[in-house]
């Protein structure tokens, strides 16, 4: 489903181990191998198909599996090390919240170290209170909750996010003053808030602050979405890579904004739009989601931003050359030499090159050029010319003058 590669991609992206329960295996047509086949296409492929993702089949109806799941997890706890300290005080994450009719904010929080307890003070991300009530997941009230417990409580000051932190300070008045304190640097960071368009990430390959463009891909369609990772996949450079670290069908939703924040990622999107919620949280935190229509503007844009970053190669095209006929030393202008155009043409501002028995003696640029007294642009095969090559006065008669033109060519994708 959507929902499970997602959480895959949030996962893998956060560098966190993986466990998978595969439930409702009570059900009759239920095929355990047929999702390792569908899950080990993701890169999840379990111990016992000779891979390293601890896979384990469960019924929550039944109770089936459940013993060796938890075995597995207090295994792998074990082998992280992974320990709570239950003397400090409690700490933990958001995972959701709510606003009820009856009774306020309701947050669902999981503690991950120390004891919570009734009228603890709390600071929740951007928000404060202390705990009126708190309830476990069968809604019977609790005065304390221990480490790993997800808890409903109430008496919060505003609406957390999920992923905020929360943490217990020894007085009201203290976890009033960290809130208002986070508001007031939340309202400063917004303002000089580094926005995540393809336009800073291509200015930030170019400086080579970073190797890769991550991409969140969004698409109408199954067939839609392969059609761009194809092409996308075809796009690469020496320098940089693509990496589509989440993809799916449907709207950009704040699952998507969440992890484009957190991963400085680009949210493409082929036919789709902005759920309500995740446009609010995208403008929050600087993200610019890139939508499209026709495939080919999508693929070209990616293609430009990694153009830009390429060194373009340098090309010189022969214009022209001339040969030093006398030499004219001038007062105010310095030695000029009198010229004639044997080949092409000579170009005020051209890039030349200055010879001397074949042997190149100076290189750089044309600082004057003149037909009798006047400046002109251009000087033709067949005519005569004054050229000047600014600071640089030991030029003499017979020597040749090649005139060039330099191109810059972005290299191409």
């Amino acid at each position: 489903m959507p929902q499970t590669i997602e959480a895959i991609d949030h996962a893998r992206e956060a560098g966190v181990p993986i466990m998978v329960a595969i439930n409702k295996i009570d059900k009759p047509e239920a095929d355990v191998e047929k999702v390792k086949k569908q899950l080990s296409e993701y890169g999840l492929v379990p111990e016992d198909w000779q891979g390293k993702t601890v896979m384990v089949a469960v019924s929550a109806k039944t109770g089936q599996g459940i013993d060796e799941l938890l075995e597995l997890i207090i295994l792998q706890a074990e082998m992280m090390d992974l320990k709570a300290d239950y003397q400090r005080q409690a700490k933990g994450v958001v995972i959701e919240s709510q606003l009820s009719s009856d009774k306020g904010v309701v947050a669902t929080l999981l503690v991950q170290n120390g004891v919570l307890k009734i009228n603890d003070n709390l600071v929740v991300g951007l928000h404060f209170g202390k705990i009126k009530a708190m309830f476990d997941e069968y809604g019977r009230r609790l005065s304390e909750a221990y480490p790993s417990t997800p808890v409903k409580i109430l008496g919060l000051s505003g609406l957390p996010q999920a992923g905020d932190e929360f943490f217990v300070v020894k007085e009201e008045r203290l976890a009033k003053q960290i809130s208002l304190l986070r508001q007031e640097k939340r309202k400063e960071s917004t303002k000089t808030i580094q926005k995540i368009t393809l336009e800073t990430i291509s200015d930030q390959l170019k400086e080579g602050k970073i190797k890769e463009l991550k991409i969140i891909l969004k698409a109408d369609t199954s067939g839609s979405l392969e059609a761009i990772k194809d092409i996308l996949e075809k796009i690469k450079t020496e320098k940089v890579s693509i990496n589509i670290i989440h993809e799916g069908i449907g709207d950009i939703n704040t699952s998507d904004v969440v992890l484009a924040s957190a991963s400085k990622a680009l949210i493409l999107g082929f036919n789709v739009s902005y759920e309500a919620k995740a446009k609010e949280i995208a403008s929050e935190e600087g993200l610019e989601a890139k939508l499209y229509n026709v495939i080919y503007e999508l693929s070209n844009d990616i293609k430009l931003a990694l153009q830009g970053m390429l060194q373009p190669k340098i090309k010189k095209i022969f214009l022209g050359k001339a040969e030093v006929r006398k030499i004219f030393k001038l007062s105010k202008v310095g030695v000029v030499a009198g010229c004639y155009v044997s080949k092409g043409k000579i170009l005020r501002n051209s890039e030349v090159i200055l010879k001397r028995n074949d042997q190149v003696v100076f290189e750089g640029k044309i600082s004057s050029l003149k037909r009798f007294k006047d400046d002109v642009r251009e000087v033709v095969e067949g005519m005569e010319c004054g050229i000047s090559l600014g600071d640089f006065q030991d030029i003499q008669e017979e020597d040749v003058i090649e005139a060039y033109e330099i191109q810059k060519i972005t290299p191409q994708i």
